[in-house]
């Protein structure tokens, strides 16, 4: 008698501190049983119900992708650290770019990649949340530098002459740590706020391959309603202002290209910013989609495979879009090679040297 009385009690509390206005949500705080947060223990990843057949198959796939993806920016981050000639701004971008799409794979896909080989797709509540963080923080540091990117290439084509002093290596490093810094600081706050959201029951089930904003919001047992807007403005502030920086510097660069006089430069130039365009445009679109939107409710499969897009596509293709295709890069890999390869044989041979002399 005396447990009905606490859990009745209970029950109240949270009916006094969380108001519930649809029928939906007071059958879910009905099913709580007290069950706070701070009581929450792990969630369950949906992940790809419906191509459960397919498993291996599809584990084979990320796992070449994910891993096509690590070398290709790793190889950008090695050869720009490592190679002289490519100690410009436009490198150094570049390699935080690929820092940052290392991370942001690596924050989302180990995880799914072992639900595929499990039967349990649990994830803790702490990963969850730190999941849920470093994704949101990391894709904001990368608008941010995606905008700089732009900002560089335009100082670079319309203003060559001032370039080199607009773009000191100073100002280069405090421009990337702002990109960092400007990520890092505005999802903590709506991390916290998630982290603190009463949810319904243990084991809940989020619908998608990782802690993402709209599934987790849905197994809320309050009204998130706020927390949905308050999303929606630090998304769209992030987003858009970033896609109006990087679209007026594009736009600027373009008119300056058609102002070239030999119709070879010109083609070479459109046919470095049509790639580049088509990477920003699948990258923007998608987070518009997803995020700058005031409700985070929307059809699952659709989120699922715009998801893809951010997760998946554009940490491949920017590698090779923004970098492997250059020739100084070309270039410099080469030379990288070379003496990784000079260097292989020169140990090998001091090796064989060293075992003839034991043998004698």
């Amino acid at each position: 008698m005396k447990n009905v009385s606490e859990l009745l009690k209970k029950k109240k509390d949270f009916f006094h501190q969380n108001p519930v206005h649809t029928v939906a949500e007071v059958k879910k705080a009905m099913a709580l049983g007290g069950n706070q947060s701070g009581g929450m223990t792990e969630f369950i990843l949906e992940g790809f119900p419906d191509l459960n057949s397919t498993r291996m198959e599809l584990f084979s796939v990320f796992l070449f992708v994910y891993l096509l993806t690590l070398t290709g920016n790793v190889l950008i981050v090695g050869v720009v650290g490592a190679d002289a000639r490519l100690q410009t701004p436009m490198y150094f971008f570049l390699g935080n770019l690929s820092c940052l799409e290392i991370l942001i794979t690596s924050v989302i896909i180990p995880k799914m990649l072992s639900n595929f080989l499990s039967r349990k797709h649990t994830i803790s509540f702490v990963a969850c949340i730190t999941q849920f963080y470093f994704y949101f923080f990391l894709g904001a540091s990368e608008f941010l530098l995606l905008a700089v990117m732009s900002v560089d290439r335009y100082l670079a084509i319309c203003h060559p002459l001032r370039y080199p002093l607009l773009m000191s290596g100073a100002t280069c490093s405090r421009m990337a740590a702002a990109c960092w810094v400007g990520g890092l600081f505005p999802v903590l706050g709506p991390t916290v706020a998630v982290a603190l959201l009463p949810f319904c029951k243990q084991g809940a089930v989020v619908q998608h391959f990782f802690c993402d904003s709209g599934p987790l919001l849905q197994l809320a047992c309050t009204n998130t309603k706020k927390l949905e807007e308050t999303d929606f403005i630090l998304a769209s502030l992030v987003i858009i202002s970033s896609l109006t920086i990087t679209a007026a510097s594009y736009g600027h660069i373009i008119l300056a290209v058609l102002r070239i006089p030999s119709a070879s430069g010109r083609q070479k130039a459109f046919s470095t910013c049509t790639s580049h365009l088509m990477v920003v445009t699948l990258f923007y679109g998608s987070a518009i989609f997803l995020y700058v939107r005031p409700s985070q409710s929307g059809s699952v499969d659709t989120n699922w495979a715009v998801t893809m897009i951010t997760t998946f596509v554009t940490p491949l293709l920017n590698p090779f879009i923004y970098a492997l295709r250059n020739k100084q890069v070309k270039e410099a890999l080469k030379d990288v090679f070379r003496k990784l390869v000079a260097g292989f044989l020169r140990s090998l041979s001091l090796a064989e040297n060293f075992l003839k002399k034991m043998a004698e």
